[in-house]
């Protein structure tokens, strides 16, 4: 009875052990599966946060799989991936819309270009001529006005207003200048040029190039400082030659500009009349050897007005240039209508490189400066102020000068040239002959007229377009003085007791017109940026030029478009 009872009890116990064995084994395969669960699920969230690119996790799962397959090449991998691989410009959105950008922006820019282009080139022909119509016609009431002075007597203080006075002057010059050019040969001139070679006849062209920048920009300043010589008010101390040094030096420099362009217009005339059109050839590649100098530099918004002021001068002096050539041309072949198609081609041809070259040379610069299209409407809308500002009562200056200051193009050389080859080409003879000059006359006066209301209407819509009509009515702006006259201004009022008040003066950035009153201020002569570093200092101003030193050394640029001229120092250079 016992053995059977301890059997039974050793079974009961071992069914026991085994049931808590069977619950263990359950229990690890519970956590198994648990733990495999949890680690699927990780490994899932894993893989979807990170971005699916490259088909990187699929080819991860196939690797897995074909893991211990050895049979499978490395290069046959590398080809498929090479195959397979994908990408998504998108996730880089901002550089390729830039980049779609800067397409868009040259392709804008021959428009643009050519919009300012052709507004600056009316602005030029505007210009030109009044030279020929309204010039002669202001002299001669200038004139009539001294004549007429004795029977009417002295209305004024002024015999002849400031503007009557300049006019005098530019007829003056422009009458001598003619006299001295009948001494100038044409014809040896052509001669001359045309014996030598090619080489230095290319030589010779860019030269003359060079030589013309220089003469309008000393030229312009000569001309300026002869008009405020003459007009400038009696009662102030003379600081001055003389009007009578000034004026000669004025004839001076007409006449020898006048000579240097006649020279670049037989140049070219050599070059449509040569054989083989080599030198003609040379002369349009020196206009591509000018995208390779000015498209590979750093330009800012100032310097690109410069040149493109300089642009639609030197599109204008070849206009201009290849009228004096055509005429010289018909003139020798006694004015064959056939002959005019033969230069036909030529012509074309060097207006249509050109306008090449300034599409391109202002595309790839507003492409590597990052500068939009949308500056040639304000450089437009600077030319435009020019004109309306020029026909307002407080006006400083007659507009032609601020064209030539503007673009550099001073019209009284080229009128000259002009006159003298019209003179010498056409043969006027009979009363019939004197009818066609006046109705020829005539039509330069409608054509001159037209052209100026056109011109005011445009000019009055792009300065309201670029919001500009509240600096009509601001005083006109004058030179910068130099730093040492405002260290002297300032220390001038530090001086002055404080219980006397200080004298009211004219600002320094200010210059009103000289009016016919009595009593006049002291002149302040206006002096270049340049001057400032020729001033030695004195003890009392050791002071302002240590805090003057670091504005010294990081000197601003002008930014407001109004205040650049054709020769104005915008960064390190003038473009």
């Amino acid at each position: 009875m016992n053995v059977v009872s301890a059997g039974k009890m050793a079974d009961s116990v071992a069914a026991g052990l085994a049931d808590e064995n069977e619950t263990e084994n359950e229990d690890k395969e519970r956590e198994k599966r648990l733990f495999s669960g949890v680690r699927k699920t990780e490994e899932q969230a894993a893989a979807s946060d990170l971005t699916e690119t490259l088909g990187f996790y699929e080819r991860k799962a196939k690797y897995k799989e074909r893991k211990s397959n050895v049979s499978d090449p490395s290069l046959v991998r590398f080809i498929s991936a090479e195959l397979t691989r994908g990408y998504f410009l998108e996730h880089n959105e901002a550089k390729y819309t830039e980049r779609r950008e800067r397409v868009y922006t040259c392709l804008r820019i021959p428009k643009e270009l050519e919009k300012l282009m052709m507004f600056g080139f009316f602005l030029c022909l505007d210009v030109f001529l009044y030279v020929f119509t309204l010039l002669p016609l202001r002299v001669l009431l200038a004139l009539i006005r001294l004549l007429t002075l004795p029977c009417c007597g002295l209305s004024g203080s002024r015999i002849l207003q400031p503007a009557q006075v300049c006019d005098v002057l530019k007829g003056v010059i422009m009458v001598l200048c003619y006299f001295m050019m009948h001494y100038v040969d044409y014809s040896m001139m052509y001669h001359m040029i045309r014996g030598q070679s090619v080489i230095k006849l290319y030589i010779i062209y860019n030269m003359l190039e060079v030589a013309d920048r220089l003469f309008s920009s000393f030229g312009q300043d000569i001309l300026d400082a002869l008009y405020w010589t003459a007009t400038e008010p009696k009662e102030r101390k003379r600081a001055h030659i003389g009007v009578i040094p000034h004026f000669f030096m004025a004839v001076l420099y007409v006449f020898l500009h006048a000579i240097l362009i006649m020279v670049q217009a037989t140049t070219l005339n050599v070059a449509f009349n040569s054989h083989n059109k080599s030198l003609l050839t040379i002369m349009m590649s020196n206009n591509f050897v000018e995208i390779k100098g000015s498209v590979f530099k750093k330009f800012e918004k100032n310097n690109l007005f410069q040149m493109s002021n300089s642009d639609i001068k030197e599109r204008f002096t070849n206009y201009t240039l290849l009228l004096i050539v055509c005429l010289r041309n018909m003139e020798q072949f006694s004015w064959n209508p056939d002959h005019l198609w033969v230069l036909f081609p030529d012509v074309c041809m060097v207006i249509a490189s050109e306008t090449a070259v300034d599409v391109v040379k202002h595309a790839f610069i507003t492409k590597f400066n990052d500068i939009t299209a949308d500056v040639y409407s304000e450089y437009r809308a600077s030319l435009a102020f020019d004109l309306v500002s020029s026909r307002q009562k407080n006006a400083y200056t007659d507009y032609s000068d601020s064209v030539s200051r503007r673009m550099g193009f001073i019209p009284l050389p080229l009128a000259l040239l002009l006159i003298r080859v019209v003179t010498s080409s056409v043969k006027i003879q009979g009363s019939l002959s004197i009818v066609c000059v006046v109705l020829f006359y005539l039509g330069m006066i409608t054509l001159k007229v037209l052209n100026s209301i056109v011109l005011l209407g445009k000019s009055c819509m792009y300065v309201k377009e670029a919001n500009m009509e509240e600096k009509l009515f601001q005083n006109p702006p004058s030179a910068a003085p130099s730093r040492a006259s405002s260290r002297a201004h300032r220390t001038k009022h530090t001086r002055e007791p404080a219980g006397e008040p200080a004298e009211e003066g004219l600002s320094a950035s200010v210059t009103t017109q000289p009016s016919q009153s009595d009593e006049c201020p002291a002149p302040q002569l206006p002096t270049s940026q340049s001057d400032q570093f020729l001033t030695t200092p004195d003890e009392s101003e050791e002071k302002s030029l240590i805090q003057d030193d670091t504005e010294l050394k990081h000197r601003v640029p002008k930014k407001d478009l109004l205040e650049i001229d054709r020769f104005t120092i915008c960064g390190n250079r003038i473009d």
